[in-house]
Formats: structure tokens, sequence, C-alpha cells
């Protein structure tokens, strides 16, 4: 599975980074187009739109953000996201990457 993490913040893409190369399943890339899923952070400028853009052309998203900003995941799901607070998005992106049968 390809993926692009659509965050600037260096702990978080470092963190899923981990999560995505110790997998073994999955593999960094740095363009939407060739994604199977795109982890967004649901704060980052456009990002409702873009999760929008991304499941119209069906890309999977993972969107994460603050817990107190429940109006934004909130927003993300109805986008079409699969959006979870930022203390359940590593455990989500190994359930993406690795899907329970």
């Amino acid at each position: 599975m390809k993926v692009l993490l659509g965050t600037r913040d260096l702990v978080f893409r470092s963190k899923l980074g981990a999560v995505v190369r110790e997998s073994g399943g999955g593999e960094l890339v740095r363009d939407g187009e060739a994604s199977d899923l795109v982890v967004l952070d649901v704060e980052a400028p456009g990002a409702i739109e873009r999760i929008r853009d991304l499941v119209g052309r069906g890309v999977a998203v993972l969107a994460f953000g603050p817990h107190v900003r429940a109006e934004l995941l909130r927003e993300a799901r109805e986008a079409g996201a699969t959006a979870v607070p930022n203390s359940q998005v590593e455990d989500q992106l190994r359930r993406c990457i690795f899907p329970e049968p």
C-alpha cells in the first residue's frame, strides 16, 4: 500500500512514517496521485476540501486531529475520511495497512 503523509508536524510525520516502514506492507510516497492512502491533519489549511477531492478520486483518507476539535473530525468523516483523534492515529494507520478479515 502506498501511503502519503500529509502533515507538516515533524513528530507525527516521524511516528507515522515508522508505522508504515515497520509494517512491511506499506511504502511512503510523496505524490498524492500515486497513493492508496493519504494521512491528513484536519487542522491543515484546506484539509476538508482536500479530503473531498481525494475521496472523490477513490483514494482512502485517514484524518487526524486533536480530540478537542471534534467538529473538524466530524467534518472530515462527513467528507468521507476515517477520522480519529491524535491519540488513535498510529493504531488506525496499522489497521488501514493491514485490515482485519
